[in-house]
């Protein structure tokens, strides 16, 4: 796979190829990060890579300086793909934009990244179910609290909600929740399907639950996510907030 001029020029990324040359325990190198997202790359930016081991034995130690940071896993870690329970679920949109630089294992270090970084048909369904009544849960009680008149919990409520909130609107599409720093990025570089959700849309509406947590802004999304959740037969999760839909809509004080 070509490399960019940057990674080309990267001394401790080509040291680091040189080196796995030379030892057959190593399955693979997946590059991460920013420098596998294009466009996201600043003066800061250090090369992020996983160099994949077939065996625990000899180990590799992980190692970070200025330039490089390197990970080390074994390819028997990469296949217990974790769920959105398990440990080392934060870590999978790590490898949503990955690039793998070397594979010696019949393309599994491909595939295995490639599993880490798209959630199949059940996992999508298994993250709605985790996280759906969960962000439901936070926008009624930062609604509550503000129609009670407590401002300051109505807003810690608002923000609590998008940590439940993304990995639902990002689920519903099969794909992993991104990091924070990469949201904007991949709305506007890998749009979502759904109208509502593109970045001229979602983004200011996010903005406006982070700054004052508003609740139009809040209605305008959970009436986003009622439409997506009915569409895929989740009908039971939203109707079973009964009479406390109102609020959630809009259609009561």
């Amino acid at each position: 796979m070509a490399m960019s001029p940057a990674l080309a020029e990267s001394e401790g990324l080509q040291a680091l190829l040189a080196d796995v040359r030379t030892d057959p325990n190593v399955a693979g190198v997946v590059l991460m990060g920013s420098q596998a997202c294009a466009g996201m790359v600043t003066p800061s930016s250090d090369v992020d890579v996983y160099v994949v081991l077939r065996e625990p034995d000899p180990p590799r130690p992980d190692a970070r300086t200025p330039g490089l940071d390197i990970a080390v896993c074994t390819v028997s870690r990469l296949r217990r793909v974790p769920g959105p329970a398990d440990p080392g679920w934060w870590d999978r949109y790590s490898f949503t934009h990955s690039r793998v630089l070397v594979d010696r294992a019949n393309g599994e270090v491909a595939r295995l990244a490639q599993a880490w970084g798209r959630l199949s048909g059940a996992e999508s369904l298994l993250v709605l179910e985790t996280y759906l009544d969960g962000y439901l849960n936070y926008v009624y009680r930062s609604l509550k609290s503000r129609r009670d008149g407590r401002m300051f919990e109505a807003r810690l409520d608002a923000v609590e909600s998008l940590a439940w909130g993304l990995p639902v609107i990002f689920g519903f599409e099969r794909r992993v929740r991104p990091y924070n720093k990469y949201l904007r990025w991949e709305l506007e570089h890998h749009p979502l399907e759904r109208p509502a959700w593109t970045a001229e849309q979602l983004v200011p509406r996010l903005e406006q639950v982070l700054d004052t947590g508003d609740p139009a802004a809040q209605r305008w999304l959970f009436r986003s996510v009622e439409t997506a959740a009915r569409e895929v037969g989740l009908d039971g999760i939203v109707d079973g907030w009964g009479d406390d839909l109102a609020l959630l809509r809009g259609d009561a004080p």
